[in-house]
Formats: structure tokens, sequence, C-alpha cells
């Protein structure tokens, strides 16, 4: 590991300055930051720590809009009753995510901005071909092993999967990220605008700018949000990343059997937080019956890509989104 300074931050525009050095990285729960540096994928040359910024540790419910300081914890956001009852899908994403102890430790800005889990990507030493990692070095995993890899918002430049669930359940309900810069100048980006695709600079992953960082997020409230659920597959029931999941929610017209709104997000199975909105657009104003579930579900899968290990996240990703729409429109 490279040697580095330590800074501490005492508000939030300092941080964001002492952000803005040369190759500095802000420290919060660090259970991102620190494994990157220990495989060596980050090598900064400056820690900022804000852990002890208290402005940025608030949960608080007001017009109409939930709002989250980036230094929440994991699990105090999911224990939360004002998050369980506003969001049941944001509270679910994160008690089914890492594990307790890292939930004790992760902060939900850190959680938002992890980074892939792809073992090219996280083995500098013995793999150089990363465009992630390396711009213009190539990618391994495109011929590799990539059972878990992505298969949508691909290119030929990386496949690496976004593993996180957070963000997949911020996506699907119209979240927005509150930045701040070294200057103090704020801005709102929506979280389906905020991560990147791949596409010829996959190391290019967000709409985050040197010396800005997220300072909250907000929630509007919705009666889908409200009626909402996040259901995650993997291959053991915890501490274990998803081979696919589904963020839903639905509202629906008085008389119960009709969908009047519907919210569906996907994680595990693409480069960033997927909403698919053509599964959404093919339930609106249809019968909630699971015949009609499972045949919209299929959309998600339109210009989706295989690679030698990975076809089965195809298969897999629709019955997750139909099986999580069914759980919450109670015919499960």
């Amino acid at each position: 590991m490279r040697s580095f300074n330590y800074q501490r931050a005492t508000d939030v525009s300092q941080a964001t300055m002492l952000a803005s050095q040369p190759e500095a990285r802000i420290l919060a729960g660090g259970t991102t930051q620190l494994d990157l540096m220990k495989c060596g994928v980050e090598r900064p040359a400056t820690l900022v720590d804000i852990t002890h910024l208290q402005d940025l540790h608030d949960i608080t419910l007001s017009d109409g809009e939930l709002t989250l300081g980036t230094l929440v914890k994991m699990s105090q956001a999911a224990d939360s009753k004002t998050v369980k009852t506003f969001a049941p899908a944001l509270a679910e994403s994160l008690s089914l995510a890492a594990s307790a102890q890292l939930r004790n430790m992760a902060s939900l800005g850190g959680n938002i901005l992890q980074r892939t889990r792809c073992s090219y990507f996280r083995d500098p030493q013995a793999w150089s071909a990363c465009n992630k990692r390396n711009p213009g070095s190539g990618c391994a995993a495109l011929n590799g092993l990539n059972h878990n890899h992505a298969v949508l918002g691909t290119s030929d430049s990386c496949i690496a999967l976004y593993p996180g669930d957070f963000a997949v359940a911020l996506t699907a309900f119209d979240a927005v990220l509150n930045l701040q810069n070294s200057a103090g100048e704020l801005r709102s980006v929506p979280v389906t605008d905020f991560f990147r695709l791949p596409s010829d600079r996959p190391d290019l992953e967000h709409q985050l700018a040197p010396g800005e960082m997220i300072v909250s997020l907000t929630v509007p409230r919705s009666a889908a949000l409200a009626r909402s659920h996040y259901l995650k597959v993997r291959d053991r029931s915890s501490y274990e990343f998803a081979a696919a999941s589904a963020a839903v929610g639905l509202e629906m017209e008085e008389d119960n059997l009709t969908i009047k709104e519907v919210r569906v997000a996907l994680g595990g199975v693409a480069t960033k937080p997927w909403r698919a909105y053509q599964v959404e657009q093919a339930l609106k104003g249809q019968r909630l019956e699971e015949k009609t579930l499972r045949k919209a579900a299929e959309k998600v899968t339109e210009g989706a890509i295989a690679r030698q290990h990975n076809g089965h996240k195809i298969i897999l990703a629709p019955r997750v989104i139909a099986r999580a729409l069914m759980t919450v429109g109670g015919l499960v």
C-alpha cells in the first residue's frame, strides 16, 4: 500500500477543498476505499476524513420527501422506522446488503459509490488488461470468467457489473443526489443520470467531479414507493452480491385490480443500476395478473448481450422482476 497523508475535515467546505487536491480521496466508512487500497487499485496521496461532520448524519421527512445524509450508516437507515414506512424497498435493499458488521460501518454515500467486484479490475498484479482501471488496456473479462458480469449496458470496452443494492432502489423511485463542490456550489443530479454507461471510457463511472462530494440524497413521496419491495436473488442467503435483484413499487386504481403506476429497477445484471422503463410502460393500465407481469418483465432483456458464462442472467432477470411484483401485489 502506498503511503498517504491523512487530513480530517471540520466542515463540508473544508472537506471539498481538501478533496480537490491531486490524488485525494474522501474517507467515510472506509469499507470500499480501504479494500481498494489494499489490493492496489486505489493509491491516493491523501485521505480526507469526513466522519465527524455531524450535519451529514441526519434522516429527515418533510415536504413530501425523505432526505438522508451521506454519512447515515447503512444499518441506521435500514432500521429506521421512518425509512421502513416511507420507503420499504430502500430499507430492504440495505438490510440485504453486505454483513451486519459492514452495514454498521458503511455510509450511504460510500455505498452508492462502491466500485465493481470484477476480479480482473481488483487484481492489478495478475491482470493488466482492464479499461476501468487502465484505460485503453483492454478487457480481460470479455473472454474470461464472466459468470458475474453484466448483460445490460455493456460495451466492447467493459462488462463489469455494478454491485450495489441501495442505488438500485434509489433508481426505481426517482431519487436525487445532492452534490457540493469546493466553491460551495450545490447541484442536484437524478440517480438515473448520475451513473455513466461504460462506452469506450469505463473508468468514468459517474457524474461526480473532482473535489465534489455527495452531501445528501432525497427521495420523493409516491404511492408506489409506499407499496414497494426489494427482491435479491443470490448464490447464498447472506453476505453475497446479487445474481439478479429488483426494486419494484405499485400504485393501483380504485378498483384495486388495475395498475395505475409501477416502478421497476434491476440490479446484478447491468453496468449501472438499471431502470426498466419498458417494463413499466407495458404494465401501466393493465390488470394485475401473473401472466401479464411475466410477459411484461421479459421486455427488460431487450438488447441484453450474454457472454460465455453469464447467459443465466438473461433468464433470471425477468423472473426476479415478476416475482417481486407478484409479492408486492399480493399474488404470492
